[in-house]
């Protein structure tokens, strides 16, 4: 019988091959991961202690770990991979123990962009619009530069002036991360996505469900949405969420980082505390009059100090610190609501205008939840004047909705309501209160005859153009 002695699945053995003396008797041999140490045993029928008659190392114990990014070869030495001679390789002593991914893709929007516009491949992509408007995402080209996402598009024009300024195309985008999704669905089904462009995952059975361990199958991933989306990822492999998602921005682009439990602390000592997901410009000024500014700093407070000093936030300070997460992935994440907005070259209060972009933002966050498969009870409306102040709407539906036609119908009857406030340098339109798309638009407002006509109307387009492309019905509307 042919058996491997480990604590769990998820945790990297820690005794020697010879801690197991031949001749010793072991009540139970317990075998999970067939990348541990075997143990040789005879089977008896009288009993169900078992004397060890042989030991033999399981592949991939006692020494490091190679992976090739290229050919996903393993080998244990050498600078290149054997099979293809690729320099593109990942090494670490728990390449193979560790299950708990994030995937960044590199750049995801300017990505789309260059893919479908080769012409573009070389030059610096800004997503976004307008002198007025911030930056979406840029490509590495432009990043060189100093371009970083949302910063004012006068300033990255500043840094960058060669740039090429591409309007976004959301439903390119949701394609494509669609695409990316199914691919990691394949993997696991235990996938949180974050965003259109990120997502972690809980590879914990890959090796009883593809033969294979996670870090194997993530480059596997990698390798896939290259061939067949022509998209790149960076992967961050780690025993938490919050490490993983560290060890993702580590390499960029193209990246593949571990960050394991044995070496975790003294990663994290002089590294900034800003690493941390969610600590803006506030909370670090906070964190810094505490003389707070590395990990370091934080292994110096106890528990109760840091609870006392930033409360809640503390307690999360302290679990970090010692690169300590419990968050479990939830597939099952909420989204709390779908937007779009934008900033103006120029303040307008042309109705018109802002008729044009109202209608323009309904149908991109229509498009957005018919993709997710959700609808929203909240329409709301954003509103900010040429003095910076904000001005926002809401109206709950009596049935949720996904129809671009009532987002922007109530969207427009909440403008109207607003009154002669501005002009206005920014508009957003949103939904909220998200639910499954099944709940929507079941009835229509009894005072318009023709709300369910037009219903009809835009199922119709919704076709025309998956077949045919976005382009292929437009509304006069839109041209404004």
């Amino acid at each position: 019988m042919t058996g491997a002695v480990a604590p769990s699945a998820r945790t990297k053995p820690t005794l020697p091959v010879d801690a197991f003396p031949i001749g010793n008797i072991y009540r139970r041999i317990q075998w999970i991961n067939p990348y541990v140490p075997s143990i040789v045993a005879p089977v008896s029928s009288t009993t169900h202690s078992l004397p060890v008659v042989g030991i033999r190392r399981g592949p991939y114990l006692g020494r490091m770990t190679i992976l090739c990014r290229d050919c996903i070869t393993t080998y244990e030495t050498g600078t290149r991979c054997p099979a293809c001679r690729s320099p593109r390789k990942i090494a670490h002593p728990e390449l193979f123990d560790l299950t708990i991914a994030h995937m960044d893709c590199d750049a995801f929007y300017a990505s789309v962009e260059k893919r479908d516009n080769p012409d573009l491949a070389d030059k610096p992509v800004i997503i976004g619009g307008g002198r007025r408007g911030v930056v979406s995402t840029a490509c590495y080209v432009a990043r060189i530069k100093g371009v970083k996402s949302a910063m004012p598009m006068f300033q990255a024009l500043k840094l960058c002036p060669e740039a090429v300024i591409v309007k976004p195309r959301m439903d390119a985008y949701v394609e494509a991360s669609r695409a990316i999704r199914a691919m990691m669905n394949d993997l696991t089904p235990v996938v949180e996505p974050l965003s259109l462009d990120e997502a972690f995952m809980d590879l914990s059975g890959t090796a009883r469900l593809h033969g294979a361990p996670p870090a194997v199958m993530l480059a596997k991933l990698i390798k896939r949405m290259k061939d067949e989306v022509g998209l790149t990822g960076s992967i961050g492999l780690s025993h938490n969420k919050f490490l993983a998602k560290v060890a993702s921005d580590l390499d960029k682009p193209r990246g593949f980082s571990v960050i394991g439990a044995a070496e975790t602390t003294e990663f994290l000592r002089p590294k900034p505390v800003r690493l941390i997901w969610g600590i803006g410009p506030v909370a670090q000024e906070n964190l810094n009059k505490a003389g707070i500014r590395t990990f370091d700093d934080l292994l110096r407070w106890d528990r109760r100090d840091l609870h006392d000093r930033f409360g809640d936030m503390g307690e999360r300070l302290y679990s970090l610190a010692r690169g300590e997460d419990g968050r479990r992935i939830s597939v099952s994440t909420p989204v709390k609501g779908i937007s779009n907005e934008t900033t103006f070259h120029d303040d307008t209060n042309d109705p018109d205008i802002l008729d044009g972009h109202i209608w323009r933002m309904a149908e991109k966050v229509s498009a957005r939840a018919k993709a997710k498969d959700i609808a929203g009870r909240v329409v709301t409306l954003k509103l900010k004047t040429s003095k910076h102040k904000s001005i926002t709407r809401r109206l709950s539906l009596q049935t949720p909705t996904q129809l671009a036609d009532t987002i922007y119908r109530t969207a427009k009857g909440l403008y109207d309501q607003t009154g002669d406030l501005g002009p206005y340098r920014l508009l957003g339109v949103g939904i909220s209160q998200l639910t499954s798309a099944q709940d929507a638009d079941k009835t229509h407002d009894l005072l318009d005859s023709d709300a369910g006509k037009r219903a009809k109307a835009e199922e119709a387009a919704d076709s025309i153009r998956e077949k045919f492309g976005q382009d292929a019905i437009i509304k006069g509307r839109a041209l404004r």
